[in-house]
């Protein structure tokens, strides 16, 4: 069943269809939004993985490299990730002198402990008085580029976030909104709220709200728009060792069903490009194919190969190596019954880790959140 979204507008950037991919830490590098933009055609937004703001305006050299993007994308979209709204003001600023990007996304969904308990991520809009001046200072830094934000639903059942956080972000300019239907302490566990992404688009509709969390496949992204009448979705887990499923989303939005079912062989032909281009990004072959080893698991997901193979091919470490061993397999294999589920991080039910006293009182920032918030990490 067809669903019809209009376009999808961020700033001057009209996005048709409007499909976002999720920044990721590790794997939303140059190498993986090339392979899922050449699927879908050039159509849909593609974010870098999240950029830390005191890294960017340090001219970090890693984190310099982080912000390359290939002729070929357009809009240049970088995600930020910072806690102190002067070093965000800063960031933004350099990216506008700079033209380093033409869309910046502000992360506030991160869950992981050595992030929230420093007050970070998805602890941060707890404080409302820090995320509006973190917004007010991204937004007029920006001058024309659209900035957005990605966050979840709250640290917990008890103490939810993303409606204030919603009217803050509108009150401050923001032009969308991603949700993510899970709390902190859910991380990828269980199942996501989607009627969060709902009432946060009742709650907000001055602008658009894009909804994030279990879309496995282009049929859960058209019942996601048809559920919550979000505006747009951002896919994440679903897209690891899968950059196909941006073809399908793009069919599905248009209208059509015929969805990719890669047999093992073209799955093969991608893993090898997919390694060969991290290797180039890189400037090194083997530390690309090695980068590419976290990968090899989620694309096989499903088929046939035993787990001596995987694990070899796991421990490849240059093209040929990898390309050796695949060809071992029995390439004519279809694509597997239920290889579009879930897949990557499931673990649910955790304690956040907070700084002392951070629940007391969300309008009380005196503590702040300290400089080590600001880490190499991502997740929304």
């Amino acid at each position: 069943m067809s669903t019809t979204v209009p376009p999808l507008q961020i700033g001057p950037h009209t996005v048709q269809p409007p499909v976002v991919l999720a920044p990721m830490a590790g794997i939303t590098n140059a190498p993986f939004r090339t392979l899922c933009r050449e699927f879908s055609g050039g159509k849909g937004l593609f974010v870098s993985e999240m950029i830390t703001t005191r890294a960017l305006v340090e001219r970090n050299d890693k984190t310099m490299q982080l912000i390359h993007f290939e002729e070929s994308e357009k809009p240049r979209s970088i995600q930020l990730y910072g806690v102190d709204p002067v070093t965000v003001g800063k960031a933004v600023r350099m990216i506008v002198e700079e033209d380093l990007a033409d869309h910046i996304d502000l992360n506030f969904g991160c869950p992981v402990p050595k992030v929230t308990r420093k007050g970070g991520g998805s602890a941060l809009p707890f404080k409302r008085p820090l995320l509006r001046a973190i917004l007010r200072e991204a937004v007029s830094g920006a001058g024309d580029l659209p900035v957005t934000m990605k966050m979840r639903k709250g640290i917990d059942d008890d103490h939810i976030t993303y409606l204030d956080a919603g009217r803050i972000a509108v009150e401050e300019g923001v032009t969308a909104i991603a949700l993510h239907g899970r709390t902190a302490a859910q991380h990828y566990g269980g199942t996501a709220d989607w009627d969060a992404i709902a009432r946060l688009k009742e709650h907000v509709p001055e602008i658009p709200v894009l909804g994030n969390g279990d879309i496995w496949s282009a049929a859960d992204a058209l019942r996601m728009v048809r559920e919550t009448g979000c505006d747009g979705v951002v896919v994440g887990r679903g897209c690891l060792g899968r950059p196909w499923l941006f073809a399908d989303l793009v069919a599905a939005f248009e209208g059509r069903t015929d969805f990719r079912r890669p047999a093992l062989r073209e799955v093969a032909d991608v893993m090898v490009r997919h390694a060969a281009l991290l290797g180039e990004w890189i400037g090194d072959e083997a530390r690309g194919v090695i980068d590419f080893r976290k990968h090899v698991a989620w694309y096989l997901k499903g088929f046939a190969v035993g787990s001596e193979m995987r694990k070899r091919l796991a421990i490849t470490s240059s093209l040929a190596e990898l390309r050796s061993g695949l060809d071992e397999l029995d390439l004519d294999q279809a694509w597997p019954v239920g290889a579009d589920g879930p897949r990557g991080r499931t673990s649910g039910n955790n304690r956040v880790v907070l700084p002392d006293g951070w629940l007391k009182d969300p309008y009380d920032c005196a503590a702040g959140v300290g400089e080590d918030a600001e880490l190499d990490t991502s997740g929304g």
